[in-house]
């Protein structure tokens, strides 16, 4: 097949959830496939980023759209300047008339048998017309996402704008799931929720993979013992500016961290991820480590006694809990955390949704030796069949329905973009 792969931002360096599933489906079907990555981002032009690109997907394509990055003011602006448009700002803001022309030239002189808009942000730059079979890739309902932050943002204006955006959002979304030929879903939960949206059968599940080469460095079949030299280390792992993750490591540090250190005063909780807001700076303590943005994440993992997922908003899938379970860690994770994956409370990983109950689950791993060990040798087993070249698979049989899905049902996109005058 000769696919088109459309991507909003930089995807270098993969740092972030959404970055490294899309890289390594990426590597996966180039392997197999011709493949060509747009992939394009704002501010100025980055030579480095589009030459790194380049080495590491040879094909890609880079555009720099010079739209606005940086300052809080700028952000702002743009984000008022994009208010009275009907499409939420998670999609304008990345819609570019530069990328829009040229998605539309390379999809209308057939030089692809399909295409994928990764991510709704980038889907208002394919034109309303789909000739080519077009796959919309869905990280996370994103509706849903956005009524979860609107639910726990503390600050009173930035909850009416989520309001106001998850109103937008669940508009867009439910017109962009019916536009495109097929959908792909992270989880069955996902599938679940888009399939009030359009037909179920006209959405794939394509399962959240890991790199086992990678992580499998990091297992040595046991964790840190409570009782040994190392201090009892608790990890997290996550971009730190990405605003479920601050209100998940805010939750932890607040209602969960005071009653483990209490039982556990050895214990040390460190927050692993690129950016930290500062909400979560201000959480460094004697006992509260915030490491920012760190050259790899496995010896990190190496050194965690518990990885902990103590999120309450979010969507999709959280690939943060395959990787630590592929390095032998045992889990702690919400409902919410875990969401849509394969994971069996008890077994392979322990599920907590208030904060005594999470907070006696971390406690229980950190002195319990062996009921750790049985739960890290369960979550391996697990991660083991997770493979990424074991997941592309599935990427492709969706790839194959939008191209049937294109022949027998002529689907547009003209009704329903005028509907939404976007």
């Amino acid at each position: 097949m000769r696919i088109l792969w459309v991507k909003a931002g930089r995807l270098l360096p993969v740092d972030t959830g959404g970055k490294i599933r899309s890289f390594n489906l990426l590597r996966q079907l180039a392997a197999r496939h011709e493949v060509t990555l747009l992939s394009y981002y704002g501010g100025a032009v980055d030579e480095e980023y589009e030459s790194e690109l380049r080495r590491e997907l040879p094909g890609a394509e880079a555009v720099c759209t010079g739209a606005p990055e940086g300052s809080a003011l700028a952000q702002g602006l743009h984000y008022l300047s994009r208010l009275p448009r009907p499409a939420p700002y998670a999609v304008t803001k990345f819609t570019s008339p530069v990328v829009r022309r040229l998605v539309e030239n390379w999809l209308g002189d057939g030089r692809f048998d399909v295409a994928v808009c990764d991510f709704l942000s980038a889907s208002l730059n394919f034109p309303r017309r789909l000739a080519t079979p077009s796959v919309l890739f869905q990280h996370n309902v994103e509706s849903a996402l956005w009524r979860r932050q609107a639910r726990h943002e503390p600050n009173p204006l930035k909850r009416a704008a989520f309001k106001m955006e998850a109103a937008k959002m669940s508009a867009y979304e439910r017109a962009a799931v019916a536009r495109f030929h097929h959908v792909i879903a992270v989880s069955e939960h996902d599938r679940g929720l888009m399939s009030e949206m359009t037909d179920a059968a006209r959405i794939t599940v394509v399962p959240t993979g890991v790199d086992l080469g990678l992580y499998r460095a990091a297992f040595d079949g046991s964790g840190a013992e409570p009782d040994g030299p190392a201090s009892p280390l608790v990890v997290f792992l996550g971009s730190m500016d990405w605003e479920a993750n601050v209100d998940g490591v805010d939750y932890f540090c607040r209602d969960i961290w005071p009653s483990v250190l209490a039982r556990v005063p050895r214990a040390r909780f460190r927050i692993v991820g690129r950016n930290p807001h500062p909400r979560v700076q201000r959480l460094a303590s004697e006992s509260v480590e915030v490491t920012g943005t760190v050259p790899s994440v496995v010896e990190h993992l190496r050194e965690a006694a518990v990885f902990v997922v103590p999120l309450r908003v979010g969507g999709g899938t959280r690939l943060k809990i395959f990787e630590a379970m592929a390095a032998g860690k045992a889990v702690v994770s919400t409902t919410v955390g875990a969401e849509g994956l394969e994971v069996t409370h008890g077994r392979d990983v322990l599920l907590a949704d208030d904060a005594a109950s999470f907070a006696d689950a971390v406690v229980t791993l950190l002195t319990d030796g062996g009921r750790r060990r049985e739960l890290e040798r369960a979550a391996a087993e697990l991660a083991a069949r997770h493979d990424w070249s074991a997941v592309v698979g599935r990427f492709e049989g969706a790839l194959l329905k939008a191209i049937d899905a294109a022949r027998t049902e002529g689907v547009t996109a003209g009704a329903v973009a005028r509907e939404l005058n976007v």
